[in-house]
């Protein structure tokens, strides 16, 4: 008798990962079965998908992807509990993607994790419900999906650092001057990566990055001395794991999101169709730098919010998404956004032990950030007063 399908439940499934995550099942549909959808705004696009993967009505959902919306929240933590449901794709935009991870893990799901933003603002809380839920966590991104699949190369006690790639983003090789007027277009032209607007600004400014290595904290337990950045502009090697004897090992592909989803959906297993396979004779020439700290000071604030603990990343990543929505909005500069951030994080942080804090610490944030924004937006001239920290 054949193993029966694994049941999928995609969550942001308008977007840019989940509708490659469905591109990946609809290859795969001996092997997957899409039970339920969820998305924030476009329910033209939602009824499409429900349509073409026989998802029931009332399993394809349509909700305010904000966090504090009236239902969205309770519709995605419902869907992410399902009994129907084995695998959790959480590819919801920011902290609204919470609930999920939460309800995930408390029932015991696979959580395939695209949403970098509840297990950094949560982390605490996350893994105490991680514990108690006996659910389990399999990264989406390409640098934390690299060094999961890396990590099998070795013990977790023998790993020395990990070490996160970085594109560089569309500003690479930029000074601090140079960035001073950058506009919205130019931060969404990435050079290797097509990726929604929030985590392309994000990959600009580099705070994606440090975002990813407060995550990469949270999961594989290493401390922030023992997680490097280097900028690696050809997107290649997506991220490496040197071990005590020296030895590296490093996971390398071309850049395409539907690698590290389709392990995360079915990992350890891989699946039988190579996505982003190597031309070796073709490859050129890989290159590494250090990351200009100066030029794009978001790396440097979060590993600052990520040694100060509690409540510090959650204020960070609440404070970053008010700053891209206003950059976005061209209310204020690109460098502002880091101005916005370091601020939001000098009135002071504190602890996390329950989701209620977590939610506190966002709303806390947002205000913060809010204020800031007011105040920078205000400015005829858009100066702003973050440098390297």
């Amino acid at each position: 008798m054949p193993d029966a399908k694994v049941r999928v439940a995609v969550l942001g499934s308008t977007g840019s990962i989940g509708t490659q995550a469905l591109d990946v099942i609809r290859g795969h549909r001996d092997r997957y079965e899409v039970v339920g959808l969820a998305t924030g705004r476009n329910a033209e696009v939602l009824a499409r998908q429900a349509a073409e993967f026989g998802v029931a009505p009332e399993c394809a959902r349509l909700c305010g992807d904000s966090i504090t919306g009236v239902d969205g929240p309770a519709v995605l933590a419902e869907l992410a509990a399902h009994p129907d449901v084995d695998v959790v794709l959480n590819a919801v935009v920011g902290f609204a993607g919470l609930p999920v991870t939460l309800s995930a893990l408390e029932h015991g799901k696979r959580l395939a994790l695209a949403n970098k933003e509840s297990l950094i603002a949560g982390g605490p809380v996350v893994a105490k419900v991680r514990a108690r839920g006996k659910g389990e966590i399999v990264p989406v991104d390409s640098e934390h999906s690299a060094i999961y699949q890396c990590l099998r190369a070795g013990d977790a006690s023998e790993v020395h650092r990990i070490v996160l790639t970085a594109s560089g983003g569309p500003f690479r090789g930029r000074t601090r001057d140079e960035l001073a007027l950058v506009t919205v277009a130019d931060a969404l032209k990435h050079p290797t990566w097509d990726m929604g607007a929030k985590i392309t600004i994000d990959s600009s400014t580099l705070m994606n990055k440090g975002l990813e290595v407060i995550e990469a904290r949270e999961l594989f337990g290493v401390g922030f001395d023992a997680i490097d950045v280097v900028v690696h502009p050809q997107s290649i090697v997506h991220s490496m794991v040197e071990f005590h004897d020296g030895a590296t090992i490093a996971q390398l592909s071309m850049p395409d999101m539907r690698l590290p989803i389709g392990l995360a959906l079915g990992a350890p297993a891989r699946l039988p169709q190579a996505f982003g396979a190597m031309d070796w004779a073709a490859t050129g020439t890989l290159t590494f730098e250090p990351p200009d700290l100066e030029a794009f000071p978001c790396l440097a604030l979060a590993y600052e919010a990520g040694r100060a603990g509690g409540n510090a990343p959650a204020i960070l990543s609440g404070a970053n998404e008010v700053a891209v929505a206003a950059f976005l909005e061209e209310r204020i500069p690109w460098r502002a956004i880091a101005q916005v951030a370091a601020e939001s994080l000098e009135q002071g942080v504190g602890n996390v032990t329950e989701v209620a804090d977590v939610l506190e610490a966002d709303r806390v944030a947002r205000e913060r950030a809010y204020a800031v924004v007011a105040r920078i937006a205000a400015r005829p001239s858009g100066r702003t007063n973050v440098g390297a920290r």
